[in-house]
């Protein structure tokens, strides 16, 4: 087994604070950069290449007693390096985005309503499994495989979106649907080092459908 998946180096270093709290913040954000490169390497020499990518394949929305629920199915696909730092023991943020836009026939359409659901992903190395947490409720469960946790994640059924009473009578609105890895979480020399490597860029393109009401 990789030493990276062994040790889960990046997240030990960073849960001694009394080693890791006494050196300067210029000098963590060089160790965690180096402990990122250190894994890209490993992934070099294994030769592993693995491109990831997030595609929404459907999304509809129903009214439920005044109230538009969302169902869509989305592919969820981790790169070798989005896959290496989780089994390193950092932890992913999985986030889907919709809007509710307001349709316009003279002048450009306006966003009306916005929702951003996230979702914690995480490895557990001493029990072997994945757990996804939902940082918008709370409720987190357990997965014995890295497959059946993003199926769960790219499984969404009737989540509330917005109520009808708060849209306009009469009027057409249309609703799109994404879904990204957000890597707002980390320290902003870790989100440079993300922006230039491309297989941290995981986003798919916006889903639209109109609103049934």
């Amino acid at each position: 087994m990789p030493p990276y998946k062994k040790e889960g180096f990046l997240k030990i270093l960073m849960s001694q604070p009394s080693i890791f709290e006494r050196i300067s913040l210029p000098r963590r954000l060089a160790i965690a950069l180096m402990a990122l490169l250190m894994l890209g390497a490993v992934l070099a020499q294994d030769k592993v290449k693995r491109e990831g990518y997030f595609e929404v394949r459907s999304a509809s929305t129903q009214a439920v007693k005044g109230v538009h629920t969302l169902d869509a199915r989305l592919q969820l696909v981790l790169s070798s390096e989005a896959l290496a730092a989780l089994e390193s023991g950092v932890t992913l943020t999985i986030e889907m985005q919709l809007q509710v836009i307001r349709v316009k026939r003279f002048l450009v359409d306006s966003i009306d309503a916005s929702l951003a659901v996230r979702y914690e992903l995480e490895y557990r190395p001493l029990s072997q499994r994945y757990i996804v947490k939902s940082l918008n409720s709370g409720n987190q469960d357990s997965f014995a495989t890295l497959y059946s946790a993003l199926n769960s994640l790219g499984r969404v059924q009737g989540l509330p979106v917005i109520d009808d009473a708060l849209l306009l009578s009469g009027r057409t609105y249309r609703l799109r649907l994404r879904a990204m890895l957000n890597t707002q979480q980390y320290p902003a020399a870790l989100r440079l080092l993300f922006f230039w490597r491309g297989q941290w860029q995981l986003q798919s393109e916006w889903f639209e459908w109109l609103l049934e009401r």
